[in-house]
């Protein structure tokens, strides 16, 4: 088994934890309150079934995601964020903020 290897920064942490193309757009989408699983998948567009449910149990094994299970028929479960989640989001804001005031040149750069 291969040693884990220590941060070098607080960038390094977070990217970790973010990193790839679904989980900010996953945390985006909880930012508004608990979805189920089918509003998820339909907020995240482009997102497969497979690869929702991946990243949804890397946050929840992070502690960004909390997964509850409503037991009752049919069977409910919701996603949402938990506290630490919630203060990743307050992160991606001026992130979220610094796309949308440079989608044009952002675009424009874009690889065919």
């Amino acid at each position: 088994m291969a040693a884990v290897t220590p941060y070098t920064c607080g960038l390094d942490a977070a990217a970790d934890v973010i990193g790839g193309k679904w989980k900010p757009r996953i945390l985006w989408a909880l930012h508004h309150g608990p979805r189920r699983f089918g509003e998820l998948r339909k907020e995240v567009s482009g997102v497969t079934e497979k690869m929702l449910i991946q990243q949804l149990r890397e946050l929840e094994s992070r502690d960004i995601v909390h997964r509850e299970v409503f037991h009752q028929v049919p069977p409910k479960v919701e996603y949402s964020l938990t506290t630490l989640g919630e203060s990743l989001n307050v992160a991606l804001a001026p992130l979220d903020q610094w796309g949308a005031d440079h989608l044009t040149e952002i675009e424009a750069t874009r690889p065919c």
